[in-house]
């Protein structure tokens, strides 16, 4: 099965495994400043002096914490899911170019939060994981195939691409704006859903980026 995966997909999963690997070899701690990090220092967590640095938009998306094999491996099998047939359909550099897209406005939209957060005392950590550009993918695959069945996890219930999306979309606002599961960047994940939606709206012409006159291609 993995020998037949288009080769974009393909080298994200294995990407993200080699720097699991490298992880557990060296320590998180050494790959530090590949993390996602606040503007402004606050806490004792910044002592170390590692700040934001550009290039951590994209980074951070390919770190996950080695000690949370799990969240690994969720992100891998959404990788798997919903990459493969995004890739089949839209192709290598688009659908590379969507994911990159996702996961650096997750990085923008969780940088925004977490930078506030600093700027009011609290002691904020970095941000790592592939979620933001997971959950750009499950936007995508919603939007491209609303009607396809798929299945949870936990609990394993079968519904609608589409309706998974609205479900998750509207658990992770409502957990972002709670603080009910304080942890997890939650407004990534939306950062994620949101970039991937302007993305495809660009691509299809549709509102906020309506080209009048232009042909258009659909999907």
């Amino acid at each position: 099965m993995f020998t037949n995966l288009p080769p974009v997909t393909k080298a994200l999963l294995i990407a993200n495994g080699l720097v699991f690997l490298l992880e557990m070899v060296v320590g998180a701690p050494a790959l530090s400043i590949f993390m996602l990090w606040p503007l402004q220092a606050g806490g004792d967590v910044f002592s170390s002096g590692i700040g934001f640095m550009p290039w951590q938009l994209l980074t951070y998306g390919f770190l996950h914490d080695p000690t949370n094999f799990a969240h690994l491996l969720f992100n891998m099998l959404a990788l798997l899911m919903f990459g493969a047939p995004l890739e089949y359909t839209w192709g290598n550099r688009r659908f590379l170019a969507y994911y990159l897209v996702c996961v650096a406005g997750a990085g923008l939209c969780q940088l925004v939060v977490t930078t506030w957060m600093a700027s009011q005392g609290a002691p904020v950590g970095p941000t790592l994981g592939a979620s933001g550009g997971v959950f750009g993918l499950l936007l995508a695959y919603g939007m491209l195939f609303p009607n396809q069945r798929v299945m949870l996890l936990i609990p394993p219930i079968p519904m609608k691409a589409r309706t998974l999306v609205i479900i998750y979309g509207a658990i992770e606002l409502l957990l972002g704006f709670t603080g009910l599961q304080p942890g997890v960047a939650h407004f990534a994940h939306l950062g994620g859903m949101l970039f991937g939606w302007l993305l495809i709206n660009y691509w299809r012409g549709k509102p906020p980026f309506s080209r009048s006159g232009s042909r258009v291609r659909r999907f």
